[in-house]
């Protein structure tokens, strides 16, 4: 027993089980290696390229207004860029509807003068007609091996068909979610298009088309005539080369001179566009369109050799530990190799790429190899090795320790979820401004503050059971009914926001005014809905959360707390369900930002009197007057109804005003239903 365990034969063992793992190339080991590749692509000395990136950013968005901008923007933006020297534009907005400000024929007449490169995206489905240079193809009956895409999203025809060029944007990331090739070609119903990358090349080149040759592994050869080959694997993908650099700039901060270079211009700011993990972290679609131009252009051709990713490696990796089992008979010599060999390989692949720009996978083979001698020296010189560790159990990191508690006693609840109706609450500070002004550079003192803040408006949540599922910078949220069950959950989370509310004064009144800081206020959001509620994120990262439709419909209503002029906005299935209990005047008849059918939103005051129970009439005639279209009438009554309710509705009624005399400008339908679309969230 004792020379069994000591034998060699544990570490051959663990050996044919690294030979299978890397044969059958399972997710973890292709992570490790393509996490390695990207160390020695990104650490490469940067090349800088005639290649600019123009970020329509968060101060376009502060200059120019709200997203998408109108065409006739566009249109300024490409002759600014072509007057300060561009050789070439490559737009990246995707137009695909008409502009919404008929301002199509605006950039249309640019594009004519100017050539400006469009880009298209893969879809399921087809919208509009792209524009092809089509392509000489041989063997096209191979083309089924190429990346395919059922259909594609194209401008609208008037700036399509102006284009000198429109190329597609779609990456397809690797087994860990990151981007590290893209196709130069794609197919769609038996048509061929080019990538952006091959588009801007072939516009460059003067070419009208591009040439491939296809064989049955897939791409043989891809050239653009006057441009030359193109390498590529057969898929016709190519590896971006970080290294090639690009210069950036804010649309709104541009250099005097772009000297005649390549000019990618997109989308940066937050929630336009989705940025794309890379091996450089997460970057937007036009900054990986520059990397890769300069990739190809400077035929920056970064391989792997399939010859090597199937055979090759496991050879090397099959060899070199029978090697270190081998020669670990003689003690300081086996070490040595040990050693040498595993220093070998991650030395050898990064001169290989540096050389010859081959990657080839040194560490996952370093790691298997490091394993097999670690076990083959341990057996030999440790009688036992394996150390029990003690298994610790750790809960989630739960807002609640209600939570803990039930994830205790029946871990389901958490783990696999419930769906039921909750009643759910946003809310979020006002006057957070001012008051971090009034710190300077206190953030020690600011974050005091803003604790205690959370912990008044909290304090009235866990006294009635409900679950604080997030604090988002100074907002909140919090459900009623899950976990704890509550069957009067609306009743519940109404009186809560109340409380919260009255906690806020009672904050201001005991910290924020004695110590000379301007009050701050609180908004909040109510609705009622299905929710499905349970442990949700990733595997390394999770907590207590709650999905659904009647979620996102109680952020747009908090959302709307300053417009309206109100300190609780009240959504439709709230109100119905308490409709009795509360003082309420209704707001608005709403379509918010993401819904196709308006919503009623109500407001609640904490007080009930007789006083209030004609203004409340007058309230309901101004309203139904409104939806007469009687606005002029609307008007007077929100007029006579200023400073009524403890001037808590004033500032509607201020809103109100303003909205009647919008209205009054309106081509409304005789049957217009009153319900007010809303454009922002």
């Amino acid at each position: 027993m004792k020379k069994l365990l000591f034998s060699p034969i544990w570490s051959i063992v663990l050996l044919c089980l690294f030979a299978w793992l890397h044969a059958s190339n399972p997710a973890l080991i292709e992570s490790l290696r393509l996490r390695y590749f990207d160390q020695l692509i990104v650490n490469q000395e940067p090349v800088q390229n005639n290649i600019y990136t123009v970020n329509i950013d968060e101060a376009a968005l502060e200059k120019y207004g709200q997203w998408p901008f109108p065409r006739a923007t566009y249109s300024d933006f490409i002759i600014d860029l072509y007057n300060r020297g561009a050789g070439l534009v490559v737009f990246n907005v995707l137009m695909s509807e008409e502009d919404r400000s008929g301002e199509d024929q605006d950039l249309a007449l640019t594009m004519q003068q100017v050539p400006v490169i469009l880009t298209m995206l893969g879809s399921e489905e087809n919208k509009n007609e792209p524009i092809n240079p089509g392509a000489s193809i041989i063997n096209s009956d191979y083309m089924s091996l190429i990346p395919s895409v059922p259909g594609i999203i194209a401008n609208v025809p008037s700036l399509e068909n102006n284009a000198v060029g429109s190329g597609i944007i779609n990456t397809f990331p690797e087994i860990d979610g990151v981007t590290r090739r893209a196709p130069l070609v794609f197919e769609s119903g038996g048509t061929l298009y080019p990538n952006i990358t091959m588009e801007v090349l072939r516009v460059l080149s003067g070419d009208p088309s591009f040439q491939i040759k296809l064989s049955p592994l897939g791409v043989d050869k891809l050239r653009i005539p006057q441009f030359g080959m193109i390498p590529t694997n057969e898929a016709g993908e190519v590896w971006i080369d970080w290294s090639q650099g690009y210069m950036e700039y804010s649309i709104t901060d541009l250099p005097d001179n772009f000297d005649g270079s390549i000019v990618f211009v997109g989308p940066t700011a937050a929630g336009i566009t989705q940025p794309i993990a890379t091996a450089m972290g997460s970057v937007f679609p036009h900054q990986i369109q520059a990397a890769m131009l300069g990739t190809v252009f400077n035929e920056s051709n970064i391989t792997r050799h399939a010859d090597a990713k199937a055979w090759g490696e496991l050879v090397a990796l099959v060899i070199a530990g029978l090697l270190i089992i081998g020669l670990s008979y003689w003690t300081f010599i086996g070490i040595g190799a040990f050693v040498l060999t595993i220093g070998g390989f991650i030395g050898g692949s990064i001169y290989v790429f540096q050389t010859s720009n081959i990657l080839v996978d040194g560490l996952t083979i370093s790691v298997m190899l490091f394993f097999v001698g670690s076990l083959r020296y341990i057996v030999k010189f440790v009688d036992e090795f394996l150390q029990k560790q003690e298994i610790k159990k750790q809960f989630a990191g739960y807002a609640s320790p209600t939570v803990v508690k039930m994830l205790q006693e029946n871990p389901s609840l958490i783990k696999e979820g419930v769906k039921r109706d909750v009643s759910i609450v946003f809310s979020d500070l006002r006057g957070f401004t001012p008051l971090g002004e009034s710190f300077g550079d206190d953030v020690k003192g600011l974050t005091r503050i803003m604790n205690g803040y959370m912990d008044a408006i909290t304090e009235p949540v866990l006294d009635a059971n409900g679950m604080i599922i997030k604090y988002i910078g100074d907002a909140s949220m919090h459900i009623h009914n899950a976990p704890i069950n509550d069957e009067n959950h609306a009743f519940t989370s109404v009186t809560t926001a109340f409380k919260m509310l009255k906690a806020v004064e009672k904050f201001n009144e005991d910290i924020i005014i004695p110590e000379g800081r301007p009050p701050v206020g609180m908004g909040a959001g109510i609705n009622t809905g299905l929710g499905y509620i349970g442990e949700m994120g990733s595997t390394k990262r999770h907590s207590y959360d709650v999905l659904g439709d009647s979620v996102s419909t109680a952020a747009r209503v908090e959302s709307k707390c300053k417009e309206y002029g109100q300190v609780l906005l009240i959504g439709e299935a709230t109100y119905e369900l308490t409709k009795n209990d509360f003082f309420y005047l209704k707001i608005d008849d709403l379509q918010v930002k993401g819904k196709s059918v308006g919503l009623s939103i109500y407001t609640a005051l904490d007080d009930v009197r007789d006083v209030w129970k004609k203004p409340k009439e007058k309230h309901e005639q101004m309203y139904e007057a409104y939806q007469a279209q009687k606005f002029d009438d609307a008007i007077e009554l929100c007029e006579i109804l200023q400073g009524h309710f403890d001037n808590k509705m004033d500032g509607y009624y201020d809103m109100w005003k303003e909205r009647c005399k919008f209205m009054k400008t309106q081509n409304l339908p005789k049957d217009w239903n009153g319900v007010f679309i809303a454009t922002s969230k």
